[in-house]
């Protein structure tokens, strides 16, 4: 293990006092009097004032007739997954789950929470590879999916740390095919997109909508979620099975499989706190950001891109890709890596290790699906058609995997809202540093 303190290309430079975190929470101090009400008035449990104004609230922002609170972005995400599935292909029966026997067509750049749902509803996985434009699902491969497997009615499209994928093209495809899409906006919540003219909210542009309160997301209520949706019908199914499915009897009466699912009034007093400063947050994200496209422009490497034209970021996180030739010799394994110091070149291993010797906190690009352990017999679909099985002793392995690539070359930087600008001009410092 490399000491970089004592290294001399980073001599001069101390580790900071305080951590200078990934993304972590910011609180304004109005989380508390919601907080505290909720425990003055002995709402405390899934019913109460804050859950109802925070529902309010986030339809009222992002443009969406019914909002759903929920426990975490996952359990929207699960119920959207369900509730597709129901509208898709009928009810299921209480053993078995609402995509069985049909497969869904799901970024592939993206936390497992996206993907999950569909095991949990007894479907599968088909990944699409990304395009790196915007590092999001590739409208090309897409359309290359369903040439494939052209009875699919499903697509999960998510927004990468923020920024919003390629929607008009994605949205375009799915009505030629006839299908339903669930935006997993839980990064994103603030990008906006435009469709023609017009600029919409990222957890709008799908048939079924997902955001994050998570404890490291632009707001946060420590967790919680929520399903958004235009449909009355589809916001009250969501909210009766994320209540149990209780019926409305004087005893406990289920016809349906149900879920724990429902947001806490003490969590939406936290995210009712937090609303008002959504704004302010994105302003501060996207500072981060500038002053690290200005701060690295000087080396092989660019930040996470985005489509200036048709698309608004909330830069929840600023990402970094090293340029090809600037890749020092680096390796990853299952849970380990190796990498290797060379001069005038670098890797996301040894800049993470640099950052993290001195008290910062960076992170490894989201590793693709298709290359997670639990999905590799999953199929993947890249522009060129199948993405798997590229090569063998007697083929040249020249198949495209831009997912991979990415992967292999990129990192999330230091992107908290509360790190100062003398603070990210030293995570900048030992950035260049990497590179001597």
């Amino acid at each position: 293990m490399i000491d970089f303190r004592s290294e001399p290309r980073f001599s001069g430079l101390e580790p900071f006092k305080t951590k200078v975190w990934l993304s972590s929470p910011t609180m304004h101090g109005n989380e508390q009097q919601w907080v505290d009400e909720a425990i003055q008035t002995n709402w405390v449990s899934t019913v109460g004032a804050n859950i109802n104004e925070v529902e309010r609230l986030i339809c009222k922002y992002v443009g969406c007739g019914h909002a759903v609170a929920l426990s975490a972005g996952t359990a929207a995400l699960h119920l959207a997954t369900k509730l597709a599935g129901e509208r898709l292909y009928g009810q299921a029966r209480s053993n078995t789950g609402t995509l069985a026997g049909h497969q869904v067509f799901c970024s592939d750049m993206t936390f497992d929470a996206s993907i999950n749902p569909i095991a949990y509803e007894d479907g599968e996985a088909v990944f699409i590879d990304t395009e790196r434009g915007t590092w999001n699902m590739d409208p090309v491969a897409l359309e290359r999916a369903f040439e494939i497997y052209p009875d699919v009615r499903l697509i999960i499209v998510a927004h990468l740390y923020g920024t919003p994928g390629r929607m008009e093209e994605i949205k375009r495809i799915a009505d030629t095919h006839g299908a339903f899409i669930i935006e997993d906006a839980a990064e994103s919540l603030g990008a906006k997109y435009k469709l023609g003219d017009k600029w919409f909210e990222t957890g709008t542009l799908g048939n079924y909508n997902c955001i994050s309160f998570n404890g490291n997301k632009i707001i946060t209520g420590s967790s919680g979620g929520m399903f958004l949706t235009d449909s009355k019908d589809d916001a009250d199914k969501v909210r009766k099975w994320s209540t149990q499915s209780r019926e409305a009897a004087p005893w406990y009466q289920h016809e349906e499989i149900g879920y724990n699912y429902r947001m806490s009034n003490i969590i939406a007093g936290v995210v009712r706190g937090q609303i008002p400063y959504l704004e302010e947050h994105i302003e501060q994200k996207a500072e981060i950001y500038r002053r690290y496209k200005e701060g690295v422009a000087d080396l092989p490497v660019s930040m996470n891109p985005y489509d200036n034209e048709k698309s608004a970021p909330n830069f929840w996180l600023s990402c970094m890709i090293i340029d090809k030739e600037a890749m020092a010799p680096h390796v990853r394994g299952e849970q380990e890596e190796l990498w290797k110091s060379e001069s005038g070149k670098s890797s996301p291993g040894e800049i993470l290790a640099a950052l993290g010797a001195f008290n910062a906190e960076g992170r490894p690009i989201w590793k693709p699906m298709h290359m997670q352990p639990i999905y590799r017999t999953s199929p993947f679909i890249t522009a060129e058609g199948f993405g798997r099985g590229k090569s063998n002793a007697y083929i040249d392995g020249t198949g495209v995997d831009v997912g991979a690539d990415i992967f292999r070359r990129g990192l999330c930087l230091p992107s908290d809202n509360k790190m100062t600008e003398e603070q990210q001009k030293i995570v900048i410092e030992i950035i260049h540093r990497c590179f001597l």
